[in-house]
């Protein structure tokens, strides 16, 4: 890659903004995660309870991310995202002034999913401004604003140990703000953004099956990665018997993995394609998750959980380099519906996690049932992997192939997957198939 001509490709303030964007957004986004110890402690709930409360914000930002990703495509990304951030500081203020019972928690919680919904906003306006030849890459970038998880976890319980858990809410207002002003300033929507589009064009979208295979790809990774990240230093504490302080280090040992191999999968993504990438981190996740079902002593689990994160984070990058190659007309409205479906697999990991320690007494059910879902998810890739190869040869001219040839065909690059759906594949997308 060359690294003039990334950053002439495009617009970097507006990639800086995106990136900030989104990091400050995750941070708040599972603030009540990184605080989970603190607050289950001082309110007095159990296994399951600890698991819901941890999950409620991300079932929020899975909700939310239809509606603002409707509103990128209609009145751009930026004025979107600044309604975003100034609407984030509402949560916020309210955690720290008035939740002090589980029920005002989970309100909190449902709407810091507006945090959470920035998912919608912020690849969007990376991604309009770059070619095809560097989606993965710039996506990938602004997408590593999930590292905003690692602030949270790692900040978070020593800033509680000083103010308390309700006083970080408030804390966390400052940093929103501070991103707002910069937001306002550099962020700049592209010119070659799409028209508003009727609602019927977005609705549309959703019938393509190709839209809840990205769906469930993405549930698995990005859920993963987010379900994780909140719900990681209860683990290290419960089952390790960390100090809230010390399981947020732990914790923020294993987001750093997946925050800064987004990039890293989107870059692999544009190299190698999407599928292909997509096959071994999911086989990876089957793998790495099963060993934490033999809940191994600290150290092995802290190295296992650090791949494993790394896994997920390479896999958010890989689904949203292969997303707006898909749709590159409706980007805003498809990243809302699979980011929402990401956020859905997120609410239902610390749940289940939480619901069969409590019915259980071990962590070890709910990483055996995530390694069978990894493993399904590898199968399933391989499967849609080869039915688009098969549809791609059989759209090429003159190319027909037999059964038995095109069993045996190669993956393809995403521009050669894109024969598959009823759209012409955009220009300047570059054919690297075998």
């Amino acid at each position: 890659m060359n690294r003039r001509d990334f950053l002439k490709s495009g617009h970097w303030p507006t990639l800086l903004s995106a990136f900030l964007y989104f990091d400050v957004s995750f941070m708040v986004w599972v603030l009540i995660g990184a605080l989970g110890s603190s607050i289950a402690q001082d309110l007095g709930l159990n296994d399951a309870e600890k698991g819901l409360i941890v999950a409620v914000p991300l079932l929020g930002g899975s909700m939310l991310r239809l509606v603002l990703g409707l509103l990128t495509d209609r009145i751009g990304a930026k004025r979107t995202g600044l309604w975003g951030l100034a609407l984030t500081t509402v949560p916020l203020l309210l955690g720290w002034q008035w939740a002090d019972s589980p029920g005002k928690l989970i309100v909190v919680g449902m709407m810091l999913g507006i945090a959470g919904a920035s998912f919608a906003v912020a690849l969007p306006l990376a991604s309009r401004w770059y070619p095809p030849r560097y989606q993965g890459l710039a996506l990938g970038i602004a997408g590593a604003g999930n590292s905003g998880t690692a602030l949270a976890t790692f900040f978070a319980p020593m800033l509680a140990a000083w103010v308390g858990w309700q006083g970080v809410f408030g804390l966390a207002v400052i940093p929103i703000l501070l991103v707002l002003l910069l937001f306002a300033v550099m962020a700049k929507d592209s010119p070659t953004q799409p028209p508003p589009q009727p609602l019927r064009a977005y609705f549309q979208a959703l019938l393509h099956a190709d839209t809840w295979w990205f769906n469930g790809f993405y549930a698995v990774t990005f859920g993963g990665f987010v379900g994780l990240a909140s719900f990681l230093s209860i683990y290290f504490h419960d089952q390790y018997g960390l100090s809230k302080v010390t399981a947020g280090r732990f914790a923020t040992l294993c987001v750093i993995a997946g925050s800064f191999l987004r990039p890293v999968g989107g870059y692999l993504a544009d190299r190698w394609g999407g599928q292909r990438l997509l096959v071994g981190v999911y086989l990876g996740i089957a793998a790495v998750m099963s060993l934490m079902a033999l809940l191994p002593p600290l150290p092995a689990a802290t190295v296992i959980l650090f791949v494993g994160m790394g896994l997920l984070g390479m896999g958010n990058g890989a689904v949203f380099q292969l997303v707006p190659l898909r749709f590159p007309r409706q980007i805003g409205v498809v990243t809302g519906v699979v980011g929402a479906a990401g956020g859905l697999g997120g609410f239902f990991l610390p749940t289940i996690l939480g619901s069969l320690k409590q019915a259980t007494q071990s962590f070890a059910g709910g990483f055996l049932l995530f390694a069978v879902v990894g493993g399904m998810a590898a199968v399933a890739m391989m499967w849609k992997a080869r039915q688009w190869t098969v549809k791609a040869a059989h759209r090429r001219p003159g190319n027909q192939p037999t059964p038995a040839a095109a069993a045996t065909m190669s993956l393809p690059c995403e521009s050669e997957s894109r024969l598959a759906i009823d759209e012409p594949i955009p220009a300047g997308v570059p054919s690297r198939c075998v």
